[in-house]
């Protein structure tokens, strides 16, 4: 992809990624076929060990998705009918659907304008003596306020489940995301950081006791090879999908340099362009080592739609994650939230747009991109050109 006038520019490019690692990608599935182990098995244990390691974590557990890796940990975890479960209302459906898929209630907060992470001040406010964990989500790359949400678990003695579906490598104060609570979930959906060629997921824990439980009930919660202590589920690795992400596993800190570099390269065609005050780029704050899994920006919510439909009429990918809280999804309006219980989070639903954002972008492109939406501005009367 040149970035010249009239080349797609897409969100993210995983045929491209794929591409450059042909070769040993078609070797991993070789070696995995002619063994003939394609569910679990060597392969699925040894990218367990790489990504616990890579993580710095005593366990990593795969399963078939990071939703399924959400279930896994809270049913291991013991949670279940009557427990309630503190997660933001911006975030992926996913995070919510697995407190329900448990039989547990999901309790929304609010979130935290800059890094889209839970507001550990509104998660105060939402505790009651049902609580049972938080799921902070790592959205978009950054961390969450781990300091402050641990803290709040320790207090009431509850439970921390990391979503880090989309901040696979992340960092806070030195620490990986998904090695700050009790359990951490991945999702390697072909769109993360590290991205397989289907669904796959995995959970990331110190605890003993919960990696060996885990690791049954994924197996139907059988330990033993049809002998069942418990109800579990099919949850099980194809080793193919093990494979591939084997292959991908050593490149992950280069392509999240990559991101970053990407990231700053965008700032600064923002503000080259004059858009900073209408094209507001995100914040990264200390102690956080964001990887841009999505590089999402706050455009004016009159005009954010508009914007996103005149980017892809020329060819530029977008998106918007996403367009609606989940406290407004039909499926939750049992639980009684109303419009404006959480300001920030339906704020940001307004306001954000993901521009074109992958390893290997290009300057080319990315100014591409930032030209497409001055020529959008342009359009627009002078009062209009302001931040959301």
């Amino acid at each position: 992809m040149s970035g010249e006038a009239g080349t797609d520019v897409p969100l993210c490019d995983i045929a491209g990624e794929n591409r450059a690692l042909a070769g040993p990608i078609l070797a991993a599935l070789q070696r995995v076929l002619t063994g003939g182990q394609v569910i679990l098995g060597p392969e699925v244990a040894a990218f367990e060990q790489e990504v616990a390691a890579f993580c710095g974590v005593r366990h990593a557990v795969a399963c078939s998705s990071g939703t399924d890796a959400l279930v896994l940990a809270l049913h291991a975890l013991g949670i279940g009918p009557g427990d309630e479960v503190i997660v933001p209302t911006f975030t992926f459906f996913a995070t919510a659907g697995a407190v329900c898929r448990v039989g547990a209630t999901p309790v929304f907060a609010d979130i935290e304008p800059h890094t889209y992470g839970l507001d550990p001040a509104d998660v105060v406010r939402r505790l009651s003596p049902r609580s049972r964990a938080i799921i902070p989500v790592h959205l978009f790359g950054q961390a969450c306020d781990m300091t402050a949400i641990r803290a709040i678990a320790e207090e009431h003695t509850l439970y921390i489940i990391e979503d880090v579906a989309q901040a696979f490598g992340s960092r806070y104060q030195e620490r990986t995301c998904g090695s700050l609570g009790h359990a951490g979930t991945l999702s390697f959906y072909p769109t993360k950081n590290l991205g397989a060629a289907g669904d796959a997921g995995m959970v990331l824990t110190d605890q003993d006791g919960l990696a060996r439980r885990m690791r049954a009930l994924r197996v139907h919660g059988s330990e033993v090879r049809y002998y069942h202590r418990e109800v579990g589920y099919n949850m099980r690795l194809d080793a193919l999908q093990a494979a591939i992400l084997r292959v991908k596993l050593p490149q992950v800190p280069r392509w999240l340099e990559q991101r970053r570099q990407a990231a700053d390269r965008y700032r600064r065609l923002i503000t080259a362009a004059g858009l900073e005050q209408f094209l507001c780029p995100p914040v990264v704050l200390p102690q956080r080592y964001h990887t841009f899994n999505q590089y999402v920006v706050r455009v004016p919510a009159s005009y954010r739609d508009a914007l996103a439909q005149f980017l892809k009429s020329q060819q530029i990918g977008v998106e918007i994650y996403y367009p609606l809280c989940l406290h407004q999804q039909e499926c939750f309006r049992r639980l009684g939230y109303r419009q404006g219980d959480f300001p920030q989070a339906e704020q940001a639903a307004a306001t954000v747009l993901a521009l074109p954002m992958f390893p290997g972008i290009t300057e080319q492109q990315q100014q591409r991109v930032i030209d497409a939406c001055a020529a959008f501005v342009a359009r627009l009367p002078q009062p209009a050109r302001r931040a959301a």
